[in-house]
């Protein structure tokens, strides 16, 4: 019997769905937490005390640029001109060492590959990112021709465009494509998108998840498959 939530994705989509698009960070790689405790780590050495629970709470979701220019505007003035290039080269060190795969992940695409339902990813971080925290996690291959970042499109989440071009690439039609999502400027850009969202409710509750409008959410990637009636 299907569950309600099942029933809640199905009626949204309207019926079969095309593909799946997932966020990178915090969906298919634990990395939230590592990059934001770099971030904190860094911002507290020039000067703008932060823990990482406040910058999960501050950054997440967020393109670069626009965390810098979140930084500008708390600190009154520009940061140093070197701190995107301090952050990366800490935080690639700190994700070689720590990353790994998003519980559950590796298991739901091997789902999705028995069941013939096809996806993408579409994240807000640079494709050279997603090439160290994807090939780190051995989920690579999985994505080879279907990675988008926000860079291919010029405007990052919550904006559409990066749903909009991934679903385009992939042969999606929007109004039947699942996203996973773990942060609310994704899910605004998906559902803006005019797709449906299954909110990740790990890091950011299902409540603020909802209310950013994902149709359901769940608290572990293992209860995606059966929302997808895949499982």
């Amino acid at each position: 019997m299907n569950s309600p939530s099942a029933e809640l994705l199905r009626h949204a989509v309207g019926g079969a769905v095309d593909g799946v698009i997932f966020d990178c960070d915090g969906v298919l790689v634990d990395s939230e937490r590592i990059s934001n405790g770099t971030w904190a780590l860094l911002l507290t050495e020039i000067g703008l005390p932060m823990t990482m629970e406040q910058s999960l709470g501050i950054f997440m979701g967020n393109s670069m640029p626009r965390c810098v220019a979140i930084v500008t505007e708390m600190m009154g003035h520009a940061p140093p001109d070197d701190l995107l290039a301090r952050f990366t080269a800490n935080v690639t060190v700190a994700l070689q060492r720590d990353l790994k795969p998003v519980d559950g992940i590796v298991a739901l695409l091997d789902t999705l590959d028995a069941a013939g339902m096809p996806y993408g990813v579409a994240s807000n971080g640079e494709h050279e990112k997603m090439r160290t925290t994807l090939g780190k996690t051995g989920l690579l291959s999985r994505f080879e021709g279907k990675r988008f970042s926000a860079v291919d499109v010029g405007k990052p989440k919550p904006a559409p465009d990066l749903f909009v071009h991934a679903a385009r690439a992939l042969g999606f039609d929007p109004a039947r494509t699942v996203v996973v999502e773990d942060s609310p400027l994704g899910v605004q850009g998906a559902t803006a998108a005019g797709m449906t969202v299954i909110g990740y409710a790990e890091i950011v509750s299902g409540e603020r998840l909802r209310a950013a409008g994902a149709v359901v959410t769940v608290d572990r990637l293992s209860d995606v498959a059966g929302l997808l009636g895949v499982g």
